[in-house]
């Protein structure tokens, strides 16, 4: 009865069947092995004027909007001149954790002349992170 059981199981698991994200313990998602996320444009070093255009790429995974539950899919936040939150919890919601709950892939912000530091960080359905943790290199542009 028991290898009934595994082999039933295994086969769910093969067939992709299960389509809900799988939990971890700590109650994270997990991630799906090599899924990046990546700041298209501007680059790193880029000298742009406000306002500015920041197009998000991710490879490995899907984007969907907030609240979706479903396997190997998130959505962006982008981080403006802060660090990293806690991976074990919601990102925070204000001007330098920028949610996109709605599935987008791209903004145009109003940012102040200057340096200003740009992440990308794919969350879950709950706003918190992948683990693995998916999230851009940090890269620092110049508003003339």
């Amino acid at each position: 009865m028991l290898t009934r059981i595994s082999t039933f199981l295994t086969m769910l698991a093969v067939s992709g069947f299960i389509g809900v994200p799988i939990a971890l313990a700590d109650g994270r998602t997990a991630s799906s092995d090599g899924a990046e996320v990546y700041i298209i444009t501007p680059v790193d070093a880029e000298q742009v004027s406000s306002p500015v255009t920041i197009k998000f790429g991710l490879r490995g995974m899907d984007v969907a909007p907030a609240g979706t539950e479903k396997a190997n899919t998130g959505h962006h936040h982008l981080i403006i001149d802060a660090p990293l939150p806690p991976f074990d919890e919601p990102v925070p919601a204000d001007d330098n954790y920028r949610h996109f709950g709605g599935g987008q892939t791209e903004v145009t912000l109003d940012l102040g002349l200057g340096n200003h530091t740009l992440q990308l960080l794919l969350a879950d359905h709950n706003h918190i992170p992948h683990e693995p943790v998916i999230r851009s290199r940090r890269i620092i542009i110049n508003v003339k």
